[in-house]
């Protein structure tokens, strides 16, 4: 039996602080923007932008595929 292996994507998060608040993006994904009262807040929001921006992309990359496309997962 094979060990169950868990994908983990790792993302460069740009972090400032803008008077109270820290805001982050990631700047190899245009729209992937994070707010919050501390650093923390501030990844979980980031991470939650990224989450929502992926599953859009991957949703639209199989809009219009033909019937009989072959679909499968690859694990990197």
């Amino acid at each position: 039996m094979f060990p169950v292996m868990i994908m983990q994507n790792e993302f460069t998060a740009i972090i400032e602080q803008d008077g109270k608040w820290y805001i982050a993006y990631r700047p190899e994904m245009p729209g992937a923007n994070g707010q919050g009262r501390n650093i923390e807040e501030c990844k979980k929001s980031l991470k939650a932008a990224i989450s929502l921006i992926l599953k859009d992309r991957r949703e639209d990359a199989v809009r219009g595929l033909p019937d009989d496309a072959i679909r499968e997962t690859i694990a990197i």
